[in-house]
């Protein structure tokens, strides 16, 4: 076995790029290996209704879209980071929440320092303020109850005890996508946004 100091510790995207997880490079990202892996990760582990996993990509999308609800003069930079708030998870896959909690490692700063980087190459701050990320957050936990009460078999009384009853959204229908959808509507919304469209 080789020494720790040996082993790999990057993941060779199909782009070509290699990412060091460990000390991630802003030069190393590309949006198409974004979108390609959050295309192909399944939310709730793939417990979800339908012919396809509800994937991470669509979920991005769903978020923007809420946050844009909620606070329709908001500028770009806060709709791109919205978008791209679990890309993280393009190379690190979904855990969920129970699992993350679980583990007992800093695997939120492991995560952190892999979206700065993303942030990073695509012209965000390596962090984003407080009260936009308290916004991103809402409208995750409002997709997560729309996502758990169509597609995860939750009651919706059970989805509010977890996520709160979302207010001030309209309501989504949600159809899980094929991969190779889900990927091309994450590169367009992700080019419509940096066009600013």
């Amino acid at each position: 076995m080789p020494p720790s100091n040996d082993r790999r510790a990057w993941q060779r995207m199909l782009s070509g790029r290699r990412l060091d997880l460990l000390d991630p490079s802003p030069l190393d990202i590309e949006i198409e290996d974004i979108a390609h892996g959050l295309a192909r990760v399944a939310r709730w582990n793939g417990q979800t209704k339908g012919d396809h996993a509800f994937s991470v990509a669509q979920h991005c999308l769903l978020v923007e879209r809420f946050v844009h609800e909620l606070r329709p003069k908001c500028g770009v930079p806060l709709r791109l980071a919205a978008l791209l708030h679990d890309s993280a998870e393009y190379v690190i896959g979904d855990l969920i929440s129970p699992f993350k909690a679980a583990i007992g490692l800093d695997y939120k700063g492991f995560e952190n320092r892999l979206l700065s980087a993303i942030h990073l190459r695509f012209g965000l701050t390596a962090e984003i303020a407080a009260g936009e990320t308290a916004l991103i957050k809402r409208a995750d936990r409002i997709s997560a109850f729309f996502e758990a009460t169509q597609l995860a078999g939750f009651s919706r009384r059970e989805a509010a005890s977890f996520f709160g009853t979302p207010k001030s959204v309209s309501t989504p229908r949600l159809v899980p996508m094929p991969a190779a959808e889900a990927e091309a509507a994450y590169i367009d919304r992700f080019r419509r946004l940096s066009a600013g469209l």
